[in-house]
């Protein structure tokens, strides 16, 4: 079974097509055959061992990896589910050694596989799961009503866009970071206001509302410098772990996408909104899936809009 892994941490070039072992289907468990799977920054990560001390690698091959699609080949039993072989899904992944999406043939959980949304193909419909519940989570986290401000950094990024759209759509109100060259991308994805990125990306959003917003998604890993941002008692969702600096009385909760992978409902949620129209699909660029370490260099190399996707 072919699979793009690395044996040993490194750049880009450590990715490489190896043959891995099939996955045993187990009770309550889907075998999907990947047809595309979508590199996000994550990955790039876990390739470099940039997470190794926090979460070790037991072993090699490794394969990353967190959202794919593709085709239902067998449902195990007790699989509370009403998949079908033959289905088109698409699927949250949780990677451990050669458990990752960058691989043709993969075993989950089922309450990590959804139907693909209407009229998406595999490529776009992977694009969904990762950073749409990492953005549904955030969300949450941040518990914010209808009428409140939300402000949003990296709104231009997949998870960022996905907060953009699914905060409109929940009623919020929404100032988001743009550079100039995106900033129409930012409308479009539904901002009321939109100020322009970067360190002092704070007070620009102050200068709009000088008491501060009511919370704040923060998709471009500033940290403590977009907490001035928020009003005092306000909330911040953060994506790497920053747990806030204790300064002022704000609720900073770091968002783990690990924690929903078996979120049946919130994925059939999205996959019900991006057909609707209210999730927008952006892919960016597909590579066929020998070019994995080419699909990183580009995604390194920054200014990507939308998501890279190999394909099998």
């Amino acid at each position: 079974m072919r699979a793009v892994a690395v044996t040993e941490f490194g750049g880009p070039e450590a990715l490489h097509v190896v043959d891995v072992p099939d996955q045993p289907l187990g009770p309550g468990q889907v075998r999907l055959r990947v047809r595309a799977a979508t590199v996000n920054p994550t990955d790039t990560h876990l390739r470099s061992g940039a997470y190794a001390s926090r979460d070790p690698v037991q072993e090699f091959p490794y394969v990353p990896g967190m959202d794919a699609a593709g085709e239902v080949l067998e449902v195990g039993p007790d699989a509370a589910t009403d998949l079908a072989p033959g289905d088109r899904v698409m699927a949250v992944v949780v990677p451990t050694g050669a458990h990752g999406a960058y691989r043709e043939d993969l075993v989950l959980p089922a309450a990590s596989v959804a139907r693909a949304p209407d009229g998406a193909d595999d490529v776009a419909a992977s694009t969904l799961p990762m950073n749409g519940l990492t953005a549904h989570l955030a969300l949450a986290a941040l518990a914010l009503r209808p009428g409140q401000v939300l402000a949003v950094t990296g709104a231009a990024g997949a998870f960022g866009g996905y907060v953009v759209q699914l905060a409109r759509h929940a009623g919020l109100t929404v100032v988001a970071d743009a550079s100039e060259a995106d900033e129409q991308l930012v409308r479009e994805l539904g901002a009321h206001q939109v100020v322009r990125r970067g360190p002092e990306v704070a007070e620009r959003i102050r200068e709009l509302h000088p008491d501060g917003v009511d919370g704040l998604a923060d998709g471009s890993v500033q940290d403590a410098q977009v907490l001035p941002a928020v009003r005092d008692g306000g909330a911040v969702a953060t994506v790497r772990g920053y747990r806030g600096d204790g300064a002022r009385d704000l609720r900073v909760t770091p968002v783990l996408v690990r924690r929903a992978a078996e979120d049946a409902a919130a994925l059939e949620r999205l996959r019900a909104l991006a057909s609707e129209g209210v999730l927008t699909l952006r892919v960016a660029r597909t590579f066929p899936a020998e070019e994995g370490a080419e699909a990183h260099r580009v995604l390194e190399a920054g200014g990507v809009r939308g998501r890279l996707v190999l394909t099998f």
